[in-house]
Parts: structure tokens; sequence; C-alpha cells
């Protein structure tokens, strides 16, 4: 209630595609602004037609998808940089894996993790960098493949944290986030 109309305009709450993704964007942003550390709003999961797993018609997925979460996940960036807060603040956006190249059934696509995109903003990430590649068909990364522990050493490494800072003992052995040594991602920082 304490939005403004334009707030909740820009976060596309209220209508109908937009208003749930766009109300856990905005309370992201009032998280952030009270000083939670760690938020994390999650787009699908919903089962069925709202989530992100297009083994059966993955253009008829993702552009349902891409139309619940775009605008406000843009409107997200955009109020952390007006409200100057997106330069102490890390935003990633990805998942735990991509989609094949190949067709799965007739118009699907299966799980994939040799090739796929996430971006990140803010917190001391350099904007517009492209970093990596994939072959032609998206089959495999080729140029600068990296691995999930490389971008949470990245992520670690802009929290001002070290991957064997926040190592701790388990079972009597030394457990960390990057289970093996990750590298920062030098281009994006």
């Amino acid at each position: 209630t304490g939005e403004t109309a334009e707030t909740l305009s820009l976060y596309g709450v209220g209508e109908k595609d937009t208003d749930e993704f766009g109300r856990r964007c905005l309370l992201a942003r009032r998280l952030i602004e009270r000083g939670v550390r760690f938020v994390c709003a999650v787009a699908g999961g919903g089962g069925g037609e709202l989530e992100w797993d297009a083994h059966s018609d993955i253009e008829k997925n993702h552009t349902r998808m891409a139309a619940l979460t775009d605008q406000p996940t843009a409107a997200l960036v955009q109020d952390l940089k007006r409200r100057g807060l997106l330069d102490s603040t890390v935003v990633l956006w990805g998942g735990e894996f991509g989609r094949s190249p190949e067709s799965q059934g007739n118009k699907g696509r299966d799980h994939h993790n040799l090739g796929f995109s996430m971006w990140m903003a803010g917190g001391g990430i350099k904007g517009g960098q492209i970093v990596g590649a994939t072959d032609a068909i998206g089959l495999r990364a080729i140029e600068r493949p990296m691995h999930f522990r490389d971008i949470h050493t990245t992520m670690l490494h802009q929290l001002g944290l070290t991957q064997d800072g926040l190592s701790y003992l388990h079972l009597g052995r030394r457990e960390r986030l990057t289970e093996v040594h990750g590298e920062v991602i030098k281009e994006i920082v």
C-alpha cells in the first residue's frame, strides 16, 4: 500500500500476466531496501503452464514465461538503480540448466547443461559484457566455458568473501559452496 501507482505499474502489479512475479520482484526490492542480504525471487515452479520446463513446446512455453517475467525483472533492475541500490546489489538471472538444441518429441527440448546463458548486473559487475560462447547450434560451450562454481566464486568475490572463507567443518571434512575451487570471472568484475 505504500508504493506509488507509477511503481506498481512499472512492475506490472495489477496486470494479468505480470502481477504475480511483479509482486515478487517488488517484494525483493523492499527486502533489499531493509538490509536483507540474500533475496531469491523465483519465476515459475507453479506446475503445469507456470514452469520453464519446455519438454513439449519450447516456443509456446518460453513465450508465455517471458511474458510473465520480462517486465518485472527489468523493473527490479531499473528500480534498484534509481534508488541507488544497484551499485551494492548483485542481481543474477538464471537457472540450473538450459534447454537442448535438438528436439525432444515434436517441439519440446530436454534439460541441457553443456551450453546455456545467465546474466548478472549491479554490485560491481561490468555491464554489457558477454563472456563465452556456444557452438552454432547451442549444443556445447566452446569459448571460455565456465562452471557454476565460477559463478558462485564471482558472486562471493563481489560480496567481499572468498570460497575458502565460507568453508565449514562437516563430518570431519571442510566443505565449501563451490566444492572444488572456482575462478572469479575477471572479465565481468
